[in-house]
């Protein structure tokens, strides 16, 4: 069995850069038609032969930034605004964390007290200092990174699973993708969520490293999955129901207003906040089973539990600094994001500018 080249048509390739072509055509190899096509590497010949130098691309970084690949300069991008947000969010989300396991630390006694906003934010400064409300914030940063990557891989896995033979994702395909994404980078970075809460909520600790090796001394390597099941039950209908809103809300919208930051920050903030009305009582039963001595060991013991203790209000218990929070974290974040996407838009259009120039030069 013989193979046959056959020659295909390439629109806005110049036919004398083929000039050896009809010495195939007429023959040189013949026999058995297969589906094979000529593929011309011109353009990358002159992309390589146009690109600018080093030096400038030292003159102009956003050029020199287009050089990176798209998919991790937005992972990066990704990654960078997380970290921001959280940081800046930090102290919010110790006073949360100090509302939510409030009953448990104080013991049975003084459970039905509770504490409140300000008495939380007067406690941390006064005992731990400026310092304090960022206690814990270290290990919920180096979480984001790997979060951030498990779920956008695994989203945009998910969401290609889900589709249907015409390519399109149906209401419930983004549900089931975004809760799907949601549960994946929950069990894959839950053991910092865990560390992070042990050292924003109990005392005489100052170290990730001492609170895993105490962690593991006393309770095993069990400890840092405490609370999986309600973490996952609650992060999955939180995570869905948040992309699914996001995504309905902008395709809805006109396309002129779908590029606006503005409209973009509104969408989020309403997707997070329907989002978390929601699943908030999962979120203070999972913080509650984390903590060391917790009598809770299922979620279904765990929500009648805290009821009997502090009442409905309980499983919402931190939910105003959480909501408080929810704003800057989803402006911070989205904002960091998209200026990093028209930097990278930027440097692309800068970089295709250069090899245009350098083209003509060359000519």
């Amino acid at each position: 069995m013989r193979a046959k080249l056959l020659w295909r048509g390439i629109p806005g390739l110049d036919s004398n850069t083929c000039s050896e072509r009809d010495q195939w055509k007429e023959g040189l190899f013949t026999g058995v038609t297969n589906n094979f096509a000529c593929i011309s590497v011109a353009d990358k010949r002159l992309e390589k032969e146009f690109s600018p130098p080093l030096s400038q691309l030292m003159d102009h970084p956003l050029a020199f930034l287009a050089l990176v690949p798209k998919e991790a300069a937005l992972f990066a991008a990704g990654a960078v605004a997380g970290a921001a947000s959280k940081t800046f969010t930090a102290p919010l989300d110790r006073i949360k964390l100090l509302m939510q396991t409030h009953g448990l630390r104080v013991g049975q006694e003084s459970a039905k007290k509770g504490i409140g906003f300000i008495e939380a934010f007067t406690l941390i400064g006064k005992e731990e200092g400026l310092k304090g409300y960022w206690k814990g914030n270290l290990p919920q940063v180096i979480r984001v990174i790997p979060y951030s990557a498990a779920q956008l891989f695994a989203y945009e896995a998910y969401k290609k699973l889900f589709s249907g033979k015409d390519g399109e994702l149906s209401v419930v395909g983004r549900l089931a993708a975004g809760a799907c994404a949601g549960m994946t980078s929950t069990f894959v970075t839950y053991p910092l969520d865990v560390l992070r809460l042990r050292l924003a909520v109990e005392p005489g600790y100052k170290t990730m490293t001492e609170v895993s090796l105490n962690m593991i001394r006393e309770e095993g390597f069990a400890s840092f999955y405490k609370g999986l099941g309600p973490s996952l039950i609650g992060i999955a209908p939180y995570i869905a129901v948040n992309f699914c809103v996001f995504d309905l809300v902008k395709k809805a919208l006109p396309d002129k207003y779908q590029k606006r930051t503005e409209i973009s920050l509104a969408t989020a903030l309403v997707s997070a906040t329907i989002a978390t009305v929601m699943c908030y009582p999962l979120d203070t039963v999972r913080r509650q089973m984390q903590m060391r001595g917790s009598p809770f060991k299922t979620i279904f013991d765990a929500i009648p539990g805290i009821v009997a203790r502090d009442g409905l209000l309980g499983l919402y218990r931190g939910f105003l600094p959480n909501a408080l929070k929810t704003l800057p974290n989803s402006s911070i974040k989205l904002t960091t994001f998209d200026t990093a996407k028209r930097l990278i838009a930027a440097g692309e259009i800068e970089l295709q500018k250069f090899m245009e120039e350098n083209g003509k030069k060359q000519d």
